[in-house]
């Protein structure tokens, strides 16, 4: 297999299952003429500009049948975010400069009717509604003879947004397949899986290690229109399953579930993903009998960071390549090796943290749709740089720090907000932790941490804080100043935090909000009188800019 188009021409001819959806199923053969027909769809309407078809779709099987369409008619699919809306939206679509925008009736009128009419006839909006109507000329026709290469581009798909407007990344076949076959080879995967997809299609955990690796592997895939955790067991068991993908928080909100004695009656025997902590790694190893693997990859496909059975407790594994790197990012020298201490605690994080860079690895980046710009602040003198922190081990193991957006200032001491989230996720009644930095009155930051809890009492805030004292690689600056307790936390798609909300809100929130008026003091609930004479120093020491509405 060479070409995305191989995977489904592969099951042309099969009669098992390869597609379920709710009470539904299709065959590798019926999924095969489904996206066939759709493939000539394209084709016969395609115009002379760039083949660039943008599916605004939720986890449905017709999102499955026009990526294989663009996998056989050689059109390459956009990935469009379908949380996103008016203008937002409407500059994905433009930006990407689609000919086709398929949707479903549901979503068309998130696409503002100023952005159809300025492409006019340069963009065909099709909903469910429209295009099964006219599919049936194109039903029962021969395989399309179009020639795809591996260098030809197979979709573009947008980077989450957390950390700035979001840039279309390349992906081409050559990339895809070997990606894909990488985890079908990995994980052993064959005729027998069946991949349960609750995370969004137009993210490439979705695509890339839900959809594309079973139907490589000859297995099957089920899927949800959207994530939840309370639906997650009965689906896995509904359906078989035997393998599941996540990313962000996922593994967390389905461990706030209530546990039964009969968790670990199912079928899972591994989930796959990025961004869970140890403990809910551990967690739901344990709670539902499976293997939990989770691994680092960046969007742009430059660095890949594996675990394996000798990883040690908080790090992400080693590199794919000796040429991956922690490099500081105002000498562009490799950063020292991290020290620890007796109880695990990073003692020269300023020196050791640094950015993730493949010193290599332009000639893995294969760019973003449109944009020389943000190209050119990833490559420098033909090395990537990720924009993820992270520091290394004397052993050579990695660990991920944030976002470069995500240290926080704390007395002249940069800390690591992915650090101290960790240590908050052990607390039993803490489902889901969200640190960063909100604004010191005299300089710097103060650290912030909003958390979900799990069903249950009000969180004892004096035992929160001996807690977390009690750890012993709990740094001395880690205290959270300000502590958030909310029902539902902001979240993308694919269970992100969207910390940049949080941070920009700070203390100035509907959700109970505790504080510790003096460094190292009890919290307190925090009242409207502490805000306004927060707000007061602030101004006082010439900082009020910095609050949300400055002040």
């Amino acid at each position: 297999m060479e070409t995305v188009a191989d995977i489904f021409l592969a099951r042309g001819a099969d009669c098992r299952p390869a597609l379920h959806f709710e009470h539904r199923s299709w065959s590798g053969a019926a999924l095969v003429a489904e996206c066939a027909t759709r493939a000539h769809y394209l084709i016969a309407r395609r115009a002379p500009s760039p083949f660039h078809v943008g599916l605004l779709l939720d986890n449905i099987p017709e999102y499955v049948f026009w990526v294989g369409a663009c996998a056989l008619a050689g059109a390459s699919f956009v990935a469009l975010n379908s949380t996103r809306k008016g203008a937002d939206l409407a500059r994905d679509i433009t930006h990407t400069a689609c000919q086709f925008l398929l949707t479903e009736a549901r979503y068309r009128e998130q696409v503002p009717h100023a952005t159809v009419a300025a492409l006019g006839s340069g963009l065909q909006v099709v909903d469910d509604a429209d295009h099964l109507a006219t599919l049936s000329s194109h039903r029962d026709l021969p395989l399309p003879a179009k020639g795809v290469s591996p260098r030809d581009i197979f979709c573009l798909i947008f980077t989450s947004g957390t950390s700035g407007t979001p840039k279309a990344v390349l992906y081409s076949n050559a990339r895809v397949m070997r990606n894909t076959l990488m985890l079908v080879q990995g994980q052993q995967m064959n005729e027998r899986d069946v991949s349960y997809v609750p995370m969004p299609l137009f993210h490439s955990t979705g695509l890339l290690m839900g959809l594309l690796a079973p139907l490589a592997a000859g297995g099957a895939v089920a899927l949800r229109r959207g994530f939840s955790a309370s639906g997650f067991l009965p689906d896995i068991r509904n359906y078989g399953a035997t393998c599941a993908c996540y990313v962000g928080k996922a593994l967390a909100y389905i461990l706030a579930t209530g546990e039964r004695p009969d968790d670990t009656d199912n079928s899972l025997r591994v989930v796959f993903g990025s961004e869970a902590t140890d403990v809910d790694i551990a967690s739901f190893t344990r709670r539902f009998g499976c293997t939990a693997i989770d691994s680092y990859g960046s969007s742009e496909g430059c660095i890949t960071i594996l675990r394996d059975g000798d990883t040690p407790p908080g790090s992400i594994g080693r590199a794919v390549s000796e040429q991956i790197r922690v490099m500081n990012p105002e000498t562009g020298e490799e950063c020292p090796r991290a020290v620890f201490d007796a109880h695990g605690r990073l003692q020269n994080g300023n020196a050791a943290i640094g950015e993730l860079v493949h010193l290599e690895g332009e000639a893995l980046f294969e760019g973003y749709w449109d944009n020389p710009l943000a190209r050119e602040q990833r490559i420098r003198n033909g090395a990537y740089w990720s924009g993820d922190l992270g520091y290394r081990d004397a052993g050579g193991f990695f660990y991920f720090a944030g976002r470069d957006s995500e240290w926080l200032r704390v007395d002249g001491e940069n800390l690591s907000a992915i650090q101290i989230e960790q240590v908050l996720a052990r607390h039993p009644r803490i489902a889901v932790a969200a640190v960063y930095g909100v604004p010191d009155p005299l300089v710097g930051d103060r650290v912030m941490a909003a958390l979900e809890l799990t069903p249950g009492d009000p969180l004892d805030m004096a035992e929160f804080k001996a807690f977390l004292q009690s750890q012993q690689d709990f740094g001395g600056k880690w205290m959270p100043c300000f502590v958030r307790i909310s029902e539902h936390l902001p979240t993308t798609q694919t269970n992100k935090v969207l910390k940049r909300e949080l941070q920009r809100a700070a203390w100035n929130c509907a959700d109970a909000v505790w504080w510790q008026p003096v460094r190292a003091g009890p919290y307190r609930r925090l009242s409207a009188a502490d805000a306004e004479e927060l707000r007061r120093l602030f101004v006082s020491r010439g900082r009020g800019h910095l609050l949300a509405g400055g002040g």
